[in-house]
């Protein structure tokens, strides 16, 4: 039989809740971050073998323990074959380098797997409300993109994404602002750190959530959050030295994405160590250096999905590793890398090897190069087409990116975007009027 698994909030004042109520509530009535009652091992059987297991196999093994009884098996592995409809290839470009590409799904980044899981899993749990359920995203890019095509057309739901004027690339602003119908852009006369304080602010609004069913499609929602473990069992599947487990490093902005990882590396994933690659906004290199300093406001940069000051889920690695920064610092390696050092990367690579990386996969080039021991070899995680970024890209390459087919007649389509201030009382506004 299936057991509940129960999700805990990370501040420790809200009562446990099951995989349905996660998912709905995005976040804890006291503002905390869900978090799983316990982390499934899987057993050694299965990573040995686990080139016996097609792609959708290995998913539903890892999601089924974290869905519970919530979702039929049935359903549960119609909502997997969709969110995996797409290849995520491991593509060996040096001795010692592989890159993980994720960036094959219909907005070409990563987040589209974990988009696509739970506007599925949330359009099952929304036909037995008696209301629309409103989407609230912030993004500092590639998410707002990614949740727009997931939840575009989903019944009962309306998707609202905030992000920041000037700071996303004209493809993500596109796929962001293009949708319309039941997707609603919100163009913040901010950063993303603003954008993400608004949401916040309206998930502690009791009077707010009181009159919308109001969840989140950011990875602070543990049905965004979780199946980007997938791909990290299929890259090991692929992985060619299964007797020599990689370095693996994940760009990092808003530590979503590196914690999935690190929590299947709790059930089990064999990884050597882990590279949280980060550009200049580096305020978790300083925490674990021991050297936080003041808080400081994000800096924009060429990576700008990654331009995060504030990184929302690196509570959850916190709370994977007991509080005990010594131990994360045994397994997690924080580096940083400048815009000079990101066009280097992309540069050298593409003259070197003939690859073409975007800049948040250059900073993983980048951050596994200080990070990967002599005679190691290492996989870095492609987040995002480099057609995502055409200009620094044909900058250093001295090549433009052809857009790929995926998004053909995407920027011939009219931006549907309103202007929002940096102001909690706008928001509100604009949110009840979805009643």
């Amino acid at each position: 039989m299936k057991q509940t698994m129960k999700y805990y909030s990370l501040n420790g004042t809200a009562p446990a809740v099951d995989f349905r109520t996660a998912v709905i509530n995005g976040q804890a009535p006291d503002k905390g971050l869900y978090f799983p009652g316990t982390v499934p091992v899987l057993d050694a059987d299965f990573w040995e073998g686990i080139g016996r297991y097609d792609d959708h196999a290995i998913a539903r093994r890892i999601i089924l323990p974290y869905a519970g009884d919530s979702i039929p098996e049935a359903e549960l592995a119609r909502i997997v074959e969709e969110t995996l409809s797409f290849p995520v290839p491991l593509r060996p470009v040096s001795e010692s380098m592989h890159v993980l590409e994720l960036f094959h799904g219909p907005t070409l980044a990563f987040k589209d797997v974990g988009a696509r899981f739970m506007s599925r899993c949330l359009s099952w749990f929304a036909r037995g409300l008696d209301g629309r359920v409103v989407v609230l995203v912030a993004t500092s890019g590639d998410t707002g993109g990614a949740v727009a095509a997931a939840f575009h057309g989903v019944p009962y739901v309306d998707v609202v994404v905030l992000y920041p004027k000037g700071r996303v690339s004209p493809v993500q602003e596109a796929q962001i602002a293009g949708a319309g119908d039941n997707v609603h852009a919100l163009e913040v006369a901010g950063t993303f750190d603003d954008c993400q304080a608004l949401v916040k602010q309206a998930f502690a609004d009791t009077n707010l959530r009181e009159a919308l069913y109001l969840t989140s499609a950011n990875s602070i929602n543990v049905a965004r959050w979780l199946p980007q473990q997938f791909y990290y069992a299929l890259a090991w599947k692929q992985w060619p030295r299964k007797d020599r487990p990689p370095v693996l490093s994940v760009p990092s902005g808003n530590f979503g994405n590196i914690g999935a990882a690190l929590l299947l590396h709790r059930s089990g994933l064999p990884v050597q160590q882990f590279v949280a690659a980060c550009n200049a906004n580096d305020g978790v290199a300083r925490l674990l250096a021991g050297t936080p300093g003041e808080r400081r406001a994000a800096i924009a940069t060429l990576s700008n999905a990654m331009d995060v000051a504030d990184p929302s889920n690196f509570v959850r690695i916190l709370e994977l590793f007991g509080g005990d920064t010594a131990a994360l610092r045994q397994m997690l390696r924080v580096t940083t890398t400048t815009d000079d050092q990101t066009r280097e990367a992309i540069r050298a690579v593409y003259e070197r090897f003939g690859y073409v990386l975007d800049p948040h996969s250059a900073v993983a080039w980048h951050g596994l190069q200080q990070g990967l021991p002599p005679g190691e070899h290492g996989i870095l995680v492609g987040t995002a087409h480099p057609v995502k970024f055409p200009g620094v890209v044909a900058e250093e390459t001295g090549a433009p990116v052809p857009y790929p087919p995926a998004i053909a007649g995407l920027m011939e389509r009219p931006l549907q975007k309103e202007p929002l201030a940096v102001s909690y009382d706008a928001l509100r506004t604009r949110l009840l009027a979805l009643r």
